[in-house]
């Protein structure tokens, strides 16, 4: 039986640097975090495998290479602040409060806000504020943002949230129903949009349409 660190750290070697990310921090921080204590305590012996798991409510944790390339993609730094739509059981979350400055996340669905919330991996980081709410809506009070990450598709890009853009912001975002693309949103200095697709992808539905 191998340790979990070995397990995380084969993880990062073979789903993630060899598939091309290269950020040192974000690989560092992969390395640390402990993902098999964000997994349903039945999936753990899956918590490092190289496909997403299946999570309370109906909801899945992302396959470690995509969270690796969205997270490359928001290109953080520690003086950026982030708002991340879907918190999930926090797993990304956490990884972003390791890279930016301030996190702020957003969960509609309660009993996945509060379990995330109270999850001691997540406790120990001071700079991340979990909001339950509508992602569509983003959360004006602290926009705008630097990046934004989405981690559940919607139909189309929610207008709002590229409002809470800040000029030179990014963010990426799963879009589409049966067939769905990763999209990368950048917003330039004077707020001209640019949007990129990525890759093909496949999320759970972003719920609560304005």
């Amino acid at each position: 039986m191998h340790s979990e660190t070995e397990e995380r750290h084969r993880m990062v070697k073979e789903q993630i640097e060899a598939r091309g990310i290269k950020d040192p921090q974000l690989l560092e921080v992969m390395r640390k975090i402990p993902r098999h204590f964000f997994v349903p305590a039945g999936l753990q012996q899956y918590a490092y495998s190289d496909k997403a798991l299946s999570a309370s409510c109906g909801q899945t944790i992302s396959q470690p290479y995509i969270v690796a390339r969205m997270t490359e993609l928001l290109h953080l730094n520690k003086n950026q602040k982030v708002l991340e739509i879907g918190t999930g059981t926090g797993y990304q979350t956490s990884i972003l409060a390791e890279l930016a400055a301030e996190v702020y996340t957003m969960e509609i669905i309660p009993e996945l806000h509060e379990t995330a919330k109270s999850n001691p991996e997540v406790n120990g980081y001071t700079n991340i504020t979990f909001i339950s709410g509508n992602g569509y809506l983003g959360y004006p009070p602290a926009a705008p943002y630097d990046a934004i990450i989405v981690t559940a598709a919607p139909h189309y890009i929610p207008e709002k949230l590229v409002s809470q853009l800040a000029p030179g912001g990014r963010m990426v975002i799963p879009v589409g129903d049966n067939v769905q693309e990763l999209q990368l949103v950048i917003k330039d200095e004077n707020n001209g949009i640019t949007i990129t697709s990525i890759l093909g992808v496949r999320f759970v539905p972003m719920t609560g349409k304005l």
